[in-house]
């Protein structure tokens, strides 16, 4: 208080000096400086009342925005090592499915080929019992050719040189052989 009223006086000295017009009351109660103390100190008590619960207020509106917050930070990070280990799980599996495909692929792709060595011995066995069916077919052919061509040879040989006193002769010789067995 004892500053207040020594900046009062200041500013009354200054104003004296400068001859002015307006100058400063030291008679308190004539300028109601008692009732001004008064009304600023009950605003003072009044404001601080009033400031201070809406300041707690307010910080209580903020602690708890904080805290929520913070519980919603938590709650992201558990989420996100939720999702971390489902990915690696996700991972794990996907590399295993990988692995799984790829035997899978090496399995069909030796049965094809053990399926299609099979076919090639198949077609190479059929080939050549084909092969021997049809020189076997060939030889008789043949043989049964050689042989058309030697009986008619000798048909014709037998035609040339047998007369009709040697053909009775092989015709009595062929009956005596059948009579006796008869």
């Amino acid at each position: 208080m004892e500053k207040v009223m020594q900046i009062f006086n200041l500013i009354a000295s200054v104003e004296e000096h400068a001859n002015t017009a307006i100058s400063f009351n030291t008679n308190f109660l004539e300028a109601n400086v008692i009732n001004i103390a008064f009304l600023l100190s009950g605003l003072i008590y009044v404001l601080k009342q009033f400031l201070g619960s809406v300041l707690n207020f307010r910080q209580e509106k903020v602690l708890f925005a904080i805290q929520e917050s913070e519980e919603r930070l938590q709650q992201a990070n558990a989420r996100l090592v939720e999702s971390e280990k489902q990915l690696a799980q996700t991972q794990v599996i996907i590399s295993q499915i990988i692995k799984e495909a790829e035997l899978t692929a090496q399995k069909v792709k030796q049965s094809i080929l053990d399926q299609g060595k099979a076919d090639v011995n198949k077609l190479i066995s059929a080939s050549k019992a084909n092969i021997t069916t049809a020189e076997s077919q060939i030889r008789q052919q043949i043989q049964l050719q050689i042989t058309s061509l030697a009986i008619k040879r000798v048909t014709a040989q037998l035609q040339n040189q047998i007369t009709p006193a040697i053909q009775a002769k092989i015709v009595d010789n062929n009956i005596a052989q059948l009579g006796g067995n008869l």
